[in-house]
């Protein structure tokens, strides 16, 4: 019998990949000879390369035109857009094949953002996502969210400290956005008032702030902001008791693990649809409700436009790290 082969388009970013892993997994299981290739940015192929439902992952090439030229090659029988912008629109008018494109739902989040009048609906991004294969009759099989490490990227907690092996707790301390992330003083803060040793986890750009929050905290703290790619990344955040973590993908891989997860959202709101999917239930969205200017953004800003940063400033910090303390 042919295969049925599905090309899928998601170029960015390391949240948005992880949350598309149940339709790859879906699509896979219930489509009888379902073929799935995936197409996404050079930077994010390490993390679907080891997805065992994804047959083959294509990059994106200097030319797009070189792009469409191979993947035409490829014969497709359909393409499922998770991306849906002025890019994936070229490669679908070019390739010339059934597509199915799920709802960005930005006149929503316009709304939402500048006049604060919430319209988006009660679901999350991942269910949007697999609204795209119903014609296909795939069903959600509420197994969450996946994510797939190389051996060879499994990191040894022994390398770090042999006392991390009694439990830690893992500290996401970036984000692509600052008005995500906690800051530097909140979570000095919050680590000084844990009792388990913590884990810093960011990547090169969080070094020197992770390594000023280590000197700040006098307790049993390790920093490991840069040593690490992606996926030795996600080795740590799924070895961890418990994920303090600001709206950001390392938050979809903790998901993918089931880890408790402590989430923090700044100028982010869950109603936008991307909170934690399916995690270990005793997680906990951390949030300052009430605030007229938030959210300011549906991505994110370098500094609050309005520069007192209360949707991170007042949060409390003492409600956070017993929460943590509670369920680690």
């Amino acid at each position: 019998m042919n295969k049925i082969k599905f090309l899928i388009l998601r170029f960015s970013s390391i949240g948005d990949i992880v949350l598309t892993t149940p339709v790859v997994r879906n699509l896979k299981k219930q489509v009888e000879n379902a073929e799935i290739h995936y197409l996404t940015k050079p930077q994010f192929k390490s993390i679907v390369e080891s997805n065992p439902y994804i047959d083959q992952v294509h990059v994106l090439k200097s030319s797009e035109k070189e792009t469409i030229r191979e993947l035409k090659l490829m014969h497709f029988d359909y393409i499922i857009d998770l991306h849906r912008n002025i890019r994936t629109a070229r490669f679908k008018n070019r390739i010339k094949i059934i597509s199915f494109s799920f709802d960005k739902l930005n006149w929503e989040k316009w709304l939402l953002v500048n006049f604060k009048k919430n319209n988006m609906p009660d679901i999350h991004i991942v269910d949007r996502y697999l609204e795209t294969l119903k014609v296909f009759d795939v069903k959600n099989d509420k197994k969450g969210l996946d994510y797939f490490i190389p051996e060879k990227d499994e990191v040894d907690l022994s390398d770090i400290s042999e006392e991390l092996k009694d439990g830690f707790v893992g500290v996401v301390v970036g984000a692509f956005h600052s008005t995500k992330k906690l800051t530097k003083e909140k979570i000095i803060s919050i680590c000084n008032k844990l009792e388990k040793p913590v884990l810093l986890i960011g990547g090169k750009e969080n070094r020197e702030e992770a390594e000023e929050i280590k000197n700040a905290v006098d307790k049993n703290i390790y920093n490991t902001c840069g040593n690490y790619n992606i996926n030795q990344s996600a080795s740590l955040v799924k070895q961890a008791n418990v994920i303090l973590t600001p709206d950001t993908g390392l938050m979809h891989i903790a998901s993918a693990f089931r880890k408790k997860i402590i989430s923090v959202w700044g100028n982010t709101i869950p109603e936008f649809g991307m909170y934690p999917y399916l995690p270990h239930p005793d997680s906990e969205i951390m949030e300052v409700k009430g605030l007229k200017c938030r959210p300011c953004t549906k991505i994110g800003f370098t500094k609050c436009p309005k520069k007192h940063f209360k949707c991170i400033n007042d949060l409390d910090d003492n409600y956070i790290s017993e929460k943590i303390k509670a369920v680690f």
